[in-house]
């Protein structure tokens, strides 16, 4: 008796040691997720930096705006005109957090490397919520569902933009609805209102959703407060700075010519919120990926202020699927599909629980098979539609070998920029200005700029040209540069350099 004690001990402590090791790897696993997401971003932004396809629109913005965050002044960004403020354009105050590392390392990689890590923490609530609830396979099913998905690969290959700092605040307050602690939602939800203005409007609805979930006093107050945040900074704050007002209001509303006055505006937009129909494709592949079942949750009300703005829009490009629009929506879909996959679960297990007929050994084998295949089809859903939408976006573009090579061109470009000093005043083509905004004061190369540089720097190759100039009208303008006491310094394999 006493031999089987002494061996049945063992076997127990084994039991023990792996029970262990398998809770910590599930506690781990989340972070994990979130460091391999991590480094596709990263990966995708550095690539995308050394091989001279970034902008100037946006990321030389966002740069000239934290590199003055850094050195104390206002933000100040010479790329959209010579003493604009970009709080005058977005009410984005919070990008002034990167400020201390751009401080240790005053590069535009520090913005790069901070987006990609803000999206990827963001998995990290989601699938550490989804894990608990639903089992590791589960967690990590929708980590991936949402690290790979449409439009945070798109928001990762574009530049950097203030939209960033949303998708973790985003996570965690739906995460937190979802779980039940309503007053944890309201405070990840409230620093929304520091990164764009439009947001307020995001964070009423979380007020309204706390309110519906034990948090009524707090959960109403809170959405008045963000609806009065949005307002203030569009109508207030805004034009406090900017003397032309919110730049925005025009565009936000798409009423026809034909209809005039507030009603018939109103009337055009009820009509055409679907319309054209690059607006119903981009619903369907938000809701694609979680098998439609994210529609069934109310978590997904917290789609829809910035689903409005957009599909109201008289811009075109806000109703697609590219650039960095969508990337708010991504945390708020997924949250979504794991409460509606937890409804579905426990709506199985009392089905389960129920009284049934006396059923044979074979019925109830297919039962069980069948609760099975219902659990996770979902979730398989969700991997396939992932999968098959992947390759169409930046992300995607890591597996090509065209991503690892650099062109010779870039090394050309490289020689030609060395020969500008630091802190001298530039006009440059867009794709050329991130390699320069953080050393010197730099312009989008037109004519207003001309009067206030020493330098040019032009790649005259480039397809990238904003604004859209003709090739008429881009040698009418290096003319105009030359007759104003501009003379080629460099001229190098499509590369023109030029200084006064």
């Amino acid at each position: 008796m006493a031999a089987d004690l002494s061996e049945a001990r063992p076997t127990v402590a084994r039991d023990d040691d792996n029970d262990r090791r398998r809770e910590r790897l599930r506690s781990a696993m989340p972070w994990l997720l979130a460091l391999a997401l991590f480094t596709l971003y990263a990966a995708l932004a550095v690539r995308d930096q050394q091989r001279m396809i970034t902008t100037g629109y946006d990321l030389g913005i966002f740069d000239q705006a934290v590199r003055a965050y850094a050195h104390g002044h206002l933000p100040i960004t010479t790329l959209k005109g010579s003493d604009y403020n970009l709080l005058g354009d977005h009410f984005s105050p919070i990008i002034a957090t990167i400020a201390p590392f751009y401080l240790l390392w005053p590069s535009v990689y520090t913005l790069l490397l901070a987006q990609a890590a803000l999206f990827a923490v963001a998995v990290v609530p989601l699938s550490r919520w989804a894990t608990a609830e639903l089992g590791a396979r589960a967690g990590l099913a929708v980590g991936v569902i949402y690290g790979l998905s449409w439009g945070i690969a798109s928001a990762a290959g574009f530049d950097f933009h203030e939209v960033a700092f949303g998708v973790p605040l985003l996570a965690f307050s739906a995460t937190a609805l979802g779980q039940s602690r309503p007053r944890a939602a309201l405070l990840w939800a409230l620093p929304l209102l520091l990164v764009k203005e439009d947001l307020g409007f995001t964070v009423a609805v979380v007020g309204v959703l706390a309110a519906t979930r034990g948090a009524k006093r707090l959960g109403w107050a809170v959405a008045a407060v963000g609806i009065a945040g949005s307002i203030l900074e569009m109508k207030v704050l805004i034009p406090a700075v900017n003397p032309a007002g919110y730049a925005y209001t025009s565009t936000l509303f798409s009423g026809g010519p034909a209809h005039d006055g507030l009603i018939g505006h109103l009337f055009y937009d009820a009509t055409h919120l679907f319309i054209p129909h690059v607006k119903v494709i981009t619903l369907i592949q938000l809701l694609a990926p979680t098998a439609f079942l994210a529609a069934r949750s109310r978590l997904i009300w917290l789609a829809v202020p910035t689903l409005a703005w957009r599909f109201l829009s008289a811009d075109m490009v806000y109703w697609g699927t590219m650039f960095q629009y969508s990337a708010v929506l991504m945390p708020i879909v997924t949250a979504a599909f794991i409460e509606a996959l937890i409804r579905r679960r426990d709506r199985a297990r009392l089905a389960a629980e129920s009284p049934t007929p006396a059923q044979s050994p074979a019925q109830s084998l297919t039962r069980k098979w069948w609760r099975r295949v219902g659990r996770i089809s979902p979730l398989v859903v969700g991997l396939v539609v992932t999968a098959v939408l992947f390759p169409r976006y930046p992300v995607a573009k890591l597996a090509l070998p065209s991503t690892w090579s650099t062109s010779p061109r870039v090394a050309v470009a490289r020689s030609v920029i060395q020969r500008i000093p630091d802190g001298a005043s530039v006009s440059a083509s867009n794709t050329l200005i991130p390699q320069l905004t953080d050393r010197t004061t730099v312009y989008l190369f037109e004519p207003s700029t001309l009067g206030s540089v020493g330098w040019i720097l032009l790649d005259t190759q480039s397809d990238n040209v904003y604004p859209e100039l003709t090739s008429a009208g881009f040698a009418q303008l290096v003319k105009t540069a030359e007759h104003e006491g501009f003379q080629v310094v460099e001229s190098l394999d499509g590369y023109l350099l030029l200084h006064r």
